[in-house]
């Protein structure tokens, strides 16, 4: 594997880290700035709002650049929003810092996965947009958990300080690895890209995600409440147990990268049941303590197993311009989140117990399952119709006869 994945690797751990701090810190912001936790609870919405929009729309508005210098520049967009953030000094100034830090962030995954396939051979194409999530995943069990500490005793200003420090060197890494061949011009252009995104296969898959990932936050937006509630946790305990989420997605990530390489559709649809199992056992498993943190491990595992099979799947569907679909598959788990998290309030507020949620994610994963088989139709009904194209005569002698006199072969 190129040494280079490990500079698209440091931007995703930035990126992961901003991402799911603000969580933790919530407390400390809303006490600084005078407003309500619900009210701070705004600045994790800015944030996922600035991701959906900044995917497609980042990705279409530089389509015509270098890949190389647009991971650069997104980076540098990324260095710009936290360092603001850093330094805003009221509340109206910090929801649009979190904005602008989440501009960059779908289309620096959407381009990076595209980077990171180009290097590689093509059996290993899912591995390498695994190692660039690993970033990601790691965040969640080192990035996130030093970073609250950081704000908690330094104050939440140092936090996005430190995480600007960690875009410079994202930075400072993809102008050296990156290779040069990455600094020319995409051939397709802004056309292309939008073109290649009016397919049904795409945008099955970017529902697939839709659908598969909102199985995930349907649930892990309320785990606090199951571990707490139904298996019996202390309050004070959860950090630990949500590292343990972090450890089983960083595992889940690799090994799915690595079987997708043998069997993209397989893993993916392995990965979808493994999911829905895991969340149709959360009520069982959360009578007991120590089968509730062997279920949030075995959730993260489940869940981003499926990540570079999903990643790659919308990349092959648009494999002629893949960038822009690559980045609105961004916008798509961030969809995900959102709409994850309102199904799982949904089976909460009807009463229906505090590990619903799992069960309303079951449903999703299960939902996800037949979005990827009506995919799977899909190509296989194209695949049957695809005309053979005949051989041209004239094409035919052109080959084997040269046009002049001393003329090569073609």
């Amino acid at each position: 594997m190129p040494l280079a994945l490990l500079a698209l690797a440091v931007g995703a751990f930035g990126i992961g880290t901003t991402e799911f701090v603000m969580m933790g810190l919530l407390p400390d912001v809303a006490d600084d700035l005078h407003v309500s936790i619900p009210t701070a609870g705004h600045l994790v919405s800015a944030y996922a709002l600035g991701v959906v929009i900044g995917a497609p729309l980042l990705a279409a508005l530089t389509a015509r650049m270098s890949r190389r210098t647009v991971l650069i520049a997104l980076m540098a967009l990324f260095v710009a929003g936290n360092a603001l953030s850093a330094l805003a000094p009221g509340y109206d100034s910090l929801l649009a810092a979190r904005f602008l830090s989440g501009l960059p962030h779908g289309a620096f995954f959407g381009v990076g996965a595209v980077v990171a396939t180009t290097m590689v051979t093509p059996e290993r194409k899912a591995r390498s947009v695994s190692l660039m999530f690993l970033g990601l995943t790691v965040a969640n069990i080192a990035g996130v958990p030093v970073a609250t500490l950081m704000g908690q005793h330094l104050g939440w200003r140092a936090t996005f300080l430190g995480v600007s420090a960690i875009g410079l060197a994202a930075i400072a890494s993809l102008a050296a690895l990156i290779p040069h061949d990455h600094t020319h011009a995409p051939a397709t252009g802004l056309r292309g890209e939008l073109t290649a995104l009016r397919s049904l296969p795409v945008w099955l898959a970017l529902a697939t995600t839709v659908a598969g990932f909102g199985a995930l936050f349907a649930a892990y937006s309320y785990v606090t409440p199951m571990l707490t509630g139904s298996a019996g946790f202390a309050e004070g305990s959860v950090t630990l147990l949500l590292a343990l989420f972090g450890v089983g997605a960083t595992a889940g990530n690799l090994l799915g990268g690595r079987l997708a390489d043998h069997s993209l559709r397989g893993t993916l649809f392995g990965g979808l049941a493994s999911l829905a199992a895991v969340l149709l056992l959360f009520p069982l498993l959360m009578r007991a303590q120590w089968t509730a943190a062997v279920a949030v491990a075995l959730l993260g595992m489940a869940a981003f197993i499926t990540g570079s099979p999903l990643q790659l799947m919308v990349m092959e569907k648009a494999s002629a311009a893949p960038s822009l679909a690559s980045s609105a598959n961004q916008a798509a788990f961030n969809l995900a989140n959102a709409g994850g998290a309102w199904i799982g309030g949904l089976a909460l507020s009807a009463g229906l117990g505090a590990t619903s949620p799992a069960l309303a994610g079951a449903a999703l994963a299960a939902l996800g399952l037949v979005v990827a088989s009506v995919a799977s139709g899909v190509d296989r009904r194209r695949q049957a119709v695809r005309p053979t194209e005949p051989a041209s005569p004239g094409r035919v002698i052109a080959s084997h006869v040269p046009d002049q006199p001393g003329a090569l072969h073609r």
